[in-house]
């Protein structure tokens, strides 16, 4: 069963694109959040502890940009 992904983004981040373009070739579902039209998807970035974007959020785990460490967000994601 696959879990919620979540990724924070903003129009023309290409590290974004590159999160969510590897998401989609791993057949990874996942919903967009842009952290520059909602003031609510901002804190939730926040409370992760991050200023900026790319956030990938996988049950409450959050990883920052396009890092070794989404691997192992979306092994988490497709158990």
């Amino acid at each position: 069963m696959s879990k919620q992904v979540i990724v924070y983004s903003t129009d023309g981040c290409v590290e974004c694109n590159y999160v969510k373009q590897m998401l989609k070739e791993e057949g990874v579902d996942f919903e967009v959040r842009d952290v520059m039209a909602s003031e609510e998807h901002q804190k939730e970035v926040e409370k992760f502890g991050f200023m900026g974007v790319p956030v990938t959020v996988v049950n409450e785990r959050a990883v920052k940009g396009f890092t070794p460490e989404l691997q192992e967000l979306i092994k988490i994601a497709k158990s």
